[in-house]
């Protein structure tokens, strides 16, 4: 141990990484575990080592497990948490294991540890992580078998024979021949005592029975001996203190047995007793005040209390799993006589053994040494072979016969072969017994096979794992009894099956009854509640009450009788949670109520029927009794208050506590609502809401539920899942999504249960009403796929766009044969729906070829395509295709819009085709009216038009929408081209866009270039990250095996998954042969070499000398064109990427390995699926029609969900509109627009949607209870009231006359900076005139815009560490919160601190979306007037851009000035880049210490750093009036020979263009009058308009803010005199002069940027 903490142990500081390793201690019993806890404990902990016990008593959770360094377990536990595949949280770190008693390796636990042994071994083959194995043993024969078993080499074998002992031993055998019981048992007791007598007064004597009971029989039986003798004296020490001890504690001991003996010196030791009173014991055995202690065999395992004799008094002990008296083992005596002698004070040990005459000989032979270990294994084959089989370590029979050879049974076969059934002839004809391993796996397999655990092909060998082996290896239940089960397993099963079928378990196949044992076992017959078919004889009976007497509470007399029990309730709830599962798979839901029910009665030991609060176990039994005899219902108690429950009683001030623990019972409350996806599928959005108060001593960190939806006769499970309700998140709503099929005929309803897996009666039921269902319109049929003659080049018939295409395409696949007609043909409208990869992006060429090809439009106008890409990375990848086909090939000018509307507008002035996201075109084509050049789209493309579905969906179609009403206003032609995955209805898509059935293409999933073979591969792991870790070997089979050596593409879930399973890859290609550790990679390392120079991640670089290549957000766009490069040219075969990159992923490939089908959400803090569009993507992935005539994709999935892809990848889904949820930001913008100007409008306006063609096809999804034209009217009525109402209460639209509606000023500012109206809203009702920096960084985050900023998974434990070292404290006290975390990450970024690759990717969004929210910002505050708040706000727009605080030193936005620069420029008063400029050459070099290449960095920013001269001028001042307009004039002038340019700012992550505020304000006053933002160039000359404050002398100011730079602000007086105002101003109402004052204010702060554009 001390070897291995040296190795992680830093030997300067001396600190050990006590995170970088675990070991383990393997332990034969539970009573040894906790002793080796205790003195390592003791040991290891002033290294600051935790040490923690893993029995079955013990588990560990994930955070223990992660503190702890030392692991002391038993060997059967070690099994089950290393056979759990993916439990690698326990075993990846361990680097030691040491096996105490080895020798157990002959006994029937052998097995375990073989098992243990070979799994080990084989993983550090596999993985190449040394684990270091130490066997500690008793001396053995064969000792060099077990160091070959364990690897040893030669020098580290070290064996000792009982020479070697501290203490040599003296050993006696006393055999009796009496046969009678009773009078065998009279001599025992004679000979002990006279054994006993012949020490008493000398030496210390411990005495081992074999039951509890017997220890204090023995005890007094020797005592009243030596009283009936007159020898006691001699056994008590002459000392009087030693008597008073003996007294003293005597009176002080709780055991009876005890409290009788002491006094005498005799005293008792077993796990029966309480802990104080062992203590005692051990304490005064050592100390010597006790001469004689009776213990029983816990004592030789578990407590180190050496004496000088030992006597084993009978060697029957009884054995439970068998049902019957056996010999003790050789290990327990081995033990017992460990005990004997005492190092420091003996010269000798003694040790005696008591037994019959027949097992003398056997005895005496085993104790010297003659007796070799042998292996057990055969015994146990068949469930360990399951186990490996379920691991997916093993799954053929030739990886099974190589899994042999790690067992210590291919040792022993080999050192003596006939003892296992290989004679010479076979030996010597097979030296390697391969043929002997391949028959006894082939008659395991073949057992397992008839017992439905595995399934085994005899001609291949392969094995193939069933649900049914899953259960028996995680539950750890024999073949045998998964036999059993199968047969007697019924749907229809009742209570009293359940327990018949429990007690038929070949767990307890020896368990028989005894003549004995009859007489009580009819007693129990008649308390147990539940009746018993078979008679008291049948062994199945006696299994069956013992079980009941357990969960009833019942006292038991015999000693035997209450060891079977044990036994049997040691296995009960392992057997019970395995029946349990078995019943879920089979989907039998009254069944599976009944066996969750059974697992909760066993583990809480009472029956439904008792009171539920017996489960806190802290309520008084009285209490309890008193409400078991009231017989009230649970629920009416939750009705009553602490008063009435008081009453109840008759104990009013128990009230209180009463109520607290009812109200601490787990409810949940339930809420669904359905959706119809098809008529036979429907989607449940369940809501499940705790209504008990959580409390971690009772409920722990988290809570366990079953959700199942049950058909209508409660008979079967139609979906089930595991839901965790975790203590911090117990308040909240959580959120279940999930489908289930609808059978035909419609049923009247259907039930969702809940029920808890572990409180008895916690349990909530909800009924889905079918009553008013109404399914969808049924869909037409697809497309059919013609046999053609392809189209070649030359039918273009344009000779320029046939040399554009020459090196890339020959002919058109069949999709595109069939489809060019319309596409390059015609101006129709067209809808083409293929799966991924079919070629729809050629399709989209056609259509813009076509549009090329035509010339200008009839007013002269050149024609302009607009390509709509629904996300960024598709357009980005668009971007770079049609560049380099359409401009570099072509001389069309190919733009790609940035979301940056003046930018954008001469982009697209420019442009013959533009690339645009849907959100980017919606900016710029909201005022189509006044910009003509939106006019002049002649084509429409809309790519994977199937997204509609999804987020991007409601934007999408709100542009499809308006372009098609621009064209319908403005009489021009217009043709759309949309392109999508295959849909179910596609009908609907094309109607919306216009095209007409001939144009509408829609081809089966199953219609590919090429064809596409799909594995669907389900893991049971309930727990992700073992999910993930049991899905790396099949991923690496299918690499090696179904790729075939051609490119392959692996989809992880996120980054953190793409790095391990890389490294696994890598593992795998190093443990194999030397020729396969480049197997992956497809030329030689040295031509390799020169192609990775831009490679600058070491990590990337180690992978691709492998053939690996990672592929995620964080990696460079340098190192992606390497990874791009080598994989298309087939140098490396593995690209392994994150499933967030699918779209736009410029790779393609052979095999496809889809690896998990989940990603965290860390708002709902679960794992939730991919949307199917995802999954299609990835899929499409797989095609590379110029290379394959095949493509093969698999799917690894979570195992509840392997039906739903079985459905949805082979037919296609439809898609529907979301349109409604989000249309308020829509209409607003319209209305802004003047497109809509009143509600009818607003109706009218969604008649041009998606979402009204879907209304009456699919009326239920959007709570349509009807699809008459009534229905749908006042459907869309009310939506269009409650969407008007939605902003008018939010200040956005003015409602006049109940019908009008005209845009607010704070509407405009949400259409313009295309913000959300509750954004904006929210900007408006927290802002007051004294908000200060802290206040405006947390409106900010507190935008709509970041609620769905994506939490990763343990972000909230690092966000809140990064919280605690910033400048602005945050008041969340949850940093699970999407918008604390973009706080955190906004302060991150003003302080430049480093983050994590993933928290810097979302940083980036969360301050770009920041710059535009804090430019609305600006202009809400000024909308109030409020000069102090928004001249911050523009300070905090400099921040965002230049990441730095307000109140760090200007010249910290210069490149290269590091803290150091900093310090000296502060020293020498340096503080602002003119300051910097006016040095001198030398004085400028010696104070900033750079090399030439940062200096001409710094040269470059200053040269760039704006430096305006600003000029002032009131127009007609003598003529300004209070309350009248003023008009002040602004000239601006940048310096003479700075360069211009984007502004410079590394830190910001868009490239900004440089802008300017001019504000008027009055400081004293906190006034803003005026504002304009301007896009400065060389020069500029603004007339500023504001309202003139009242009469007499004003000092205002005139404020020039840059948005991108600090330092260069200039703040300029301005004196005004304002006279009065003139007599008719003054005859109006005041009120109203007030109005138009703060509506001139408003339009002046409000109309700023509209003006500037």
């Amino acid at each position: 141990m001390l070897n291995t903490i040296g190795c992680f142990r830093d030997a300067a500081s001396g600190r050990i990484a006590l995170d970088q390793f675990k070991m383990v201690y393997v332990a034969p019993m539970k009573s040894l575990v906790r002793e080796m806890v205790g003195n390592f404990s003791l040991k290891l902990g002033q290294l600051g080592l935790t040490v923690r016990e893993l029995s079955g008593d013990v588990n560990l959770n994930k955070q223990q497990i992660a503190e702890t360094q030392l692991i002391v377990t038993t060997p059967e536990k070690w099994d089950i948490v290393t056979r759990k595949s993916g439990d690698r949280a326990y075993t990846q770190l361990v680097r030691l294991i040491l096996f105490d008693e080895i020798h157990l390796l002959h006994d029937e636990r052998g097995p375990v540890i073989e098992s243990i042994v070979a799994r080990t071994l084989r993983q550090v083959e596999s993985t190449q992580e040394m684990v270091r194995m130490v066997g500690l043993s008793a001396t053995l024969p064969n000792y060099e078998d077990v160091a070959t078993f364990l690897r040893v080499k030669d020098e580290n074998l070290f064996a000792f024979d009982n020479s070697y002992r501290p203490v040599p031993l003296e050993q006696q055998y006393v055999g009796i021949t009496v046969k009678k019981p009773m009078k065998q048992y009279q001599l025992m007791n004679e000979i002990t005592y006279e054994k006993v007598l012949a020490h008493a007064g000398r030496d210390q004597v411990l005495v081992f029975v074999h039951s509890r009971k017997e220890t204090a029989k023995t005890a007094r039986a020797i005592r009243d001996q030596a009283l009936a003798n007159d020898t006691l004296g001699r056994f008590l020490s002459e000392e009087a203190a030693a008597r008073e001890i003996l007294q003293t504690e005597a009176e002080n001991a709780k055991d009876p047995v005890l409290r009788d003996l002491l006094p005498y010196g005799f005293a008792v030791h077993h796990a029966g007793m309480s802990r104080a009173d062992r203590t005692l014991v051990e304490d005064l055995f050592l100390e010597r005040v006790i001469q004689v202690l009776v213990s029983t065999a816990t004592l030789a395992w578990g407590v180190n209390l050496p004496a000088h004799t030992v006597i084993i008094k009978g060697t029957k002990i009884y054995n439970p799993e068998k049902g019957a008296w056996v010999e003790l083992s050789p290990l327990d005596v081995m033990q017992m006589f460990g005990r004997a002698g005492r190092p420091q004070h003996d010269t000798k040990g003694e040790g005696i053994l008591i037994t019959t005459h027949q097992e003398l000989q056997y005895y005496g032979s085993l104790m010297n040494n003659q007796l070799p270990i042998e292996s057990q294994f055969i015994a146990k084959l068949a469930d360990n072979l399951n186990a490996e089989v379920a691991m997916g370590t093993v799954q053929t029979a030739h990886e099974a016969v190589q899994w042999l050879r790690y067992t210590y049974l291919y040792i022993c076969m080999l050192r003596s072969p006939t003892l296992y059934g290989v004679s010479y002839d076979e030996y010597d004809a097979d030296r390697r017994l391969e043929q002997r391993r391949l028959d006894l796996v082939h008659s395991a397999a073949t057992l397992l096979d008839k017992s439905n655990l595995i399934k085994y092909d005899r001609k291949s060998g392969l094995f193939q794992i069933t649900n049914l082996g899953r259960v028996a290896a995680h539950y750890y239940i024999s073949h045998a009894s998964i036999a059993t089960y199968n047969e007697h397993l019924k749907q229809s099963m009742s209570d009293i099956d359940l327990f018949r079928l429990f007690a038929l378990s070949s767990e307890f196949r020896l368990i028989g009854v005894r003549q004995e044992e009859k007489l009580e076992l009819e007693k129990l017959l008649d308390k147990v509640p539940v009746p018993v078919k078979e008679g008291v004889e049948e062994p199945s009976a006696k299994i069956n009450v013992l079980l009941q007497a357990y969960v009833s509470r019942l006292k038991l007399d015999g000693f035997a009788l209450v060891a079977d029990m044990v036994y049997v309730t040691q296995s009960a709830a392992r057997i019970m949670r395995a029946l349990f599962e078995i019943v879920l798979k089979r989907r039998w839901a009254q069944l599976a109520v009944r066996t969750l029910t059974l697992c909760k009665m066993i583990a809480a030991r009472m029956w439904p029927s008792q009171c539920l609060l017996r489960q806190f176990g802290t309520i008084p039994e009285a209490i309890i009794a008193k409400l078991e005899k009231k017989e009230m219902d649970f629920d009416r108690l939750y009705d009553l208050n602490s008063q009435q429950l008081g009453d109840l009683i008759a104990f009013p001030s128990q009230g209180k506590m009463l109520h607290r623990h009812i109200h601490q019972f787990p409810r949940l409350e339930l809420s669904a609502q359905v959706q119809p996806i098809t008529r036979s599928l429907l989607k449940i959005d369940l809501t499940l809401t705790a209504d008990f108060n959580f409390v971690e001593s009772h409920h722990g960190h988290a809570e366990g539920f079953w959700v199942w939806v049950e058909d209508v006769d409660g008979e079967n499970i139609l979906h089930h899942e595991f839901f965790l309700l975790k203590g911090a998140y117990a308040e909240d709503d959580h959120y279940l999504t999930f489908t289930v099929p609808l059978l035909e005929p419609m049923p009247p309803q259907y039930f969702i249960r809940v029920v808890s897996d572990r409180w008895l009666g916690a349990e909530s039921v909800l009924p889905i009403s079918f009553a008013y269902l109404i399914l969808p319109e049924k869909y037409p049929p697809h497309t059919e796929l013609l046999d053609l003659q392809p189209v070649l080049l030359g039918d273009l018939k344009n000779d320029a766009f046939a040399r554009a295409y020459e090196d890339d395409v020959r002919v058109l696949n069949p999709i595109q044969t069939q489809t060019f007609p319309v596409l390059y043909g015609s101006d129709h409208s067209v809808l083409v729906a293929a799966p991924t990869g079919s070629g729809k992006t050629l399709c989209a060429e056609m259509c813009v070829l076509r549009m090329l090809g035509q010339g200008a439009l009839e007013d002269g106008a050149r024609r302009r395509c607009v390509y709509l890409a629904p996300l960024e990375a598709i357009a980005a990848e668009r971007y770079v295709q049609w560049t380099m086909l359409f401009e570099q090939k072509l001389g069309r000018r190919v733009v790609k819009l940035t979301g940056e509307t003046p930018v954008d507008l001469k982009l697209l002035e420019a442009a013959d085709v533009v690339v645009s996201t849907p959100a980017h075109w919606d900016a710029l084509s909201r005022r189509w009216r006044s910009r003509k050049n939106v006019h002049t789209v002649a084509l429409l493309v809309v790519d994977e038009l199937h997204l509609i579905g999804g987020e991007p969906g409601p934007t999408l179609e709100v542009v499809v929408s308006r372009m098609r009403y621009m064209a319908s206003q403005t009489e021009r032609p217009l043709r759309i081209a949309a392109f999508s995955s295959s849909l179910a209805n596609a009908r609907d898509l094309a109607d919306w866009i216009g095209a007409a059935p001939k144009c509408t293409f829609n081809f089966h999933p199953n219609v590919r270039p090429v064809p596409l073979e799909i594995h669907l591969q389900g893991f049971e792991q309930a727990h992700f990250e073992t999910r993930m870790l049991a899905m790396v070997k099949p991923t690496v089979q299918a690499l090696t095996h179904g790729a075939a050596g051609k490119p392959a593409i692996v989809f992880a879930p996120n980054r953190k998954l793409v790095l391990r399973f890389a490294l696994e890859l890598r593992q795998h290609c190093e443990a194999g042969p030397e020729a396969q550790r480049t197997r992956f990679l497809h030329v030689p390392p040295a031509d390799l070499e020169p192609l990775l120079a831009p490679v600058t991640n070491p990590f990337l670089r180690d992978m691709l000398q492998y053939g690996i290549a990672i592929y995620h957000e964080h990696m460079s766009e340098a190192e992606r064109r390497v990874v791009q490069r080598l994989f298309e040219a087939e140098a490396i075969q593995v690209a392994i990427v994150t499933r967030t990159l699918c779209w736009g992923l410029p790779l393609a490939a052979y095999l496809v390995v889809i690896m998990g089908t989940e990603s965290y959400d860390g708002k709902a803090h679960r794992f939730v699926d991919y949307p199917t569009t995802d999954v299609l993507q990835m899929m499409g992935r797989a095609c590379r029609p110029r290379h394959d005539a095949a493509a093969k994709c698999a799917i690894l999935c979570h195992g509840a969900r392997k039906d739903y892809y079985r459905k949805f990848l082979f037919e296609p889904l439809p898609v529907e509109s979301h349109l409604d949820l989000y249309l308020a930001d829509h209409v607003n913008a319209e209305v802004v627009a003047k497109t809509i100007e009143s509600k009818q409008d607003c109706v009218d306006y969604l008649t041009w949607s998606f979402f009204y063609r879907r209304l009456t096809q699919n009326p239920i999804y959007y709570n349509l209870q009807g699809v008459s034209h009534r229905h749908v009217s006042d459907h869309l009525s009310e939506l269009v009231e409650y969407t008007v109402q939605t902003l008018s209460d939010c200040g956005m639209v003015a409602v006049e006359e109940d019908t009008d509606l005209s845009p607010l000023n704070l509407g405009m500012i949400a259409a313009h900076y295309g913000i959300q109206h509750t954004t904006a809203e929210m900007f408006a009702s927290s802002l007051t005139e004294r908000t200060k920096l802290k206040g405006l960084i947390e409106v900010v985050a507190s935008a709509s815009e970041y609620d769905k900023l994506e939490l990763g998974r343990g972000e909230s434990a690092v966000l809140q560490q990064l919280a605690g070292h910033l400048p602005v404290k945050i008041n969340s006290v949850r940093f699970d919160d999407a918008h604390a975390k973009a706080n955190v990450l906004l302060q991150c970024h003003f302080s430049q601190k480093r983050l994590s690759a993933d928290l810097a990717a979302d940083q980036k969004e969360v301050v770009r979306t920041a710059l535009r929210l804090v430019r609305a910002l600006v202009d809400v505050i000024s909308s109030s007037g409020w000069l102090a708040p928004a001249l911050t706000a523009m300070e905090l727009s400099q921040m965002l851009v230049q990441a730095r605080w307000s109140f760090d030193p200007f010249l910290q936005q210069v490149p290269h000035f590091a803290p150091a620069v900093l310090e000296r420029c502060a020293k020498a008063e340096v503080e602002t880049v003119s300051d910097l400029l006016e040095l001198e050459p030398d004085e400028r070099r010696d104070l900033l210490r750079m090399d030439k290449a940062e200096m001409k960095a710094v040269a470059l920013y200053c040269n760039r750093f704006p430096s305006i001269d600003v000029d002032l001028e009131m127009v007609d001042a003598d003529a300004v009036t209070a309350g009248a307009p003023a008009l002040v004039s602004v000239s601006l002038e940048r310096e003479e020979g700075l360069a211009m340019g984007a502004v410079l700012a590394p830190r910001c992550p868009v490239e900004k263009v440089e802008e300017w505020w001019v504000v008027v304000g009055d400081q004293k006053a906190n006034a803003l009058l005026a504002i304009k933002r301007v896009a400065l160039g060389r020069a500029a000359s603004l007339k500023i308009p504001f309202v003139a404050p009242e009469a007499g002398h004003h000092d205002l100011m005139v404020f020039f803010m840059c948005d991108s730079y600090a330092g260069c602000d200039q703040e300029l007086p301005l004196a005004i005199d304002v006279g009065e105002a003139e007599s008719e101003e003054e005859d109006e109402d005041e009120d109203e002069s007030e109005e138009e004052e703060e509506e001139g204010q408003g339009e002046a702060a409000g109309s700023g940027d509209r003006m500037s554009e």
